[in-house]
């Protein structure tokens, strides 16, 4: 995460893929959480950086993003397991 420390980046991270789970309708534990939001967040800064040329910054754009993030990655997961 772009301009947050480690230690923010988990806070952050947690926060972001609790709110996606909710969002999703999903039920997953805390490490789950933080790893959704972190790796989201990457995805989803990632994407905007390709679309619009800048990501959001600070502590409540990173969550935004990583919150947008997760959300991929919970519907890109299902679709994927529904597959199988």
């Amino acid at each position: 995460m772009e301009g947050l420390g480690w230690f923010a980046a988990i806070i952050v991270g947690g926060l972001a893929g609790w709110i996606a789970e909710k969002i999703m309708g999903g039920d997953h534990g805390l490490l789950t959480n933080i790893v959704l939001g972190i790796v989201g967040a990457i995805v989803a800064n990632f994407l905007l950086v390709l679309i619009v040329g800048s990501t959001l910054g600070g502590w409540i754009g990173q969550l935004i993003v990583g919150v947008i993030g997760a959300c991929i990655l919970i519907f890109a997961w299902r679709a994927i397991k529904g597959r199988t």
